[in-house]
């Protein structure tokens, strides 16, 4: 176990519970981190204002990285750095996942784009990220050239993995295409992932890489578990994933990120 001088954690299935809410748990447990002298930051495929209400509670400072690392904010909400993916690439994402009878999602960095307003998953997700999509009948282009994160979406689990494989052959290292939950894709630009995360943290803080712990649930974290120094999978990952971390704590509806944190960052072996 190496010294951990920093914890980043993915937001949805992981920090919070199946209802979205922060328990009081998970609060206690980044205050005692830093109590400790260890830094900690969040990143998701949510956009940075759909992780505002982390802020305040978790007393964030660094960077906020949204859309797994295609917008970076600071806890003020103003921008620092928007990673797009080129206009013709989007174009093409959009189309392979029409392609596989799935709903296209749009965001940029500021609006999200839909074509139905009743699809599934959409009264969700506004639900989660706390704003409600715009309705148009086709993207533009203009709105394309700002495109900061696509997404699949579809019930049909074994299609969006399916998609998942086909974006990436189609597309290869012009897109970073990995499941943020088993039924969203999300599409962003390469360097917009959770590893790359990593990276510009390890930047913005002199942090070395091995000195980092991650903790995530899906197939989107696994790039960040392979940037960092220790890395723990909730116990309601896939055995997939799990297979890829470090350690492995209880669910996300068990305080399974309070555990990890108490376990394996604070050496609380009772809890």
């Amino acid at each position: 176990m190496p010294r951990i001088a920093l914890l980043l954690a993915d937001v949805d299935g992981t920090l919070v519970d199946e209802q979205k809410r922060l328990t009081e748990r998970a609060q206690a447990a980044v205050a005692k981190l830093r109590a400790r002298g260890i830094r900690f930051a969040v990143t998701s495929g949510r956009p940075p204002r759909g992780m505002a209400m982390l802020i305040e509670p978790l007393r964030l400072e660094g960077p906020i990285a949204g859309f797994n690392g295609g917008v970076f904010a600071r806890p003020d909400m103003s921008v620092i750095e928007t990673r797009s993916l080129p206009l013709p690439v989007a174009r093409q994402a959009i189309d392979i996942i029409r392609h596989h009878k799935m709903d296209a999602w749009l965001y940029t960095g500021t609006e999200w784009f839909i074509h139905v307003k009743d699809a599934p998953h959409v009264a969700r997700e506004a639900w989660t990220v706390k704003f409600d999509p715009t309705v148009v009948a086709r993207y533009a282009d203009a709105d394309l050239e700002k495109a900061v994160k696509i997404v699949g979406v579809s019930d049909d689990l074994a299609l969006v993995a399916k998609c998942e494989t086909d974006m990436a052959s189609v597309l290869g290292d012009h897109v970073s295409a990995k499941r943020s939950q088993p039924y969203y894709l999300d599409v962003t630009h390469p360097d917009a992932n959770k590893g790359a995360v990593v990276d510009t943290l390890v930047a913005q803080f002199g942090i070395p890489a091995e000195q980092i712990a991650t903790i995530g649930d899906m197939p989107n974290d696994v790039l960040m578990f392979r940037r960092s120094g220790f890395s723990i999978a909730m116990g309601n990952a896939s055995d997939e994933v799990k297979s890829q971390a470090s350690a492995v704590t209880d669910s996300y509806d068990n305080e399974g990120f309070a555990k990890a944190v108490e376990r394996y960052l604070l050496d609380e072996h009772a809890a």
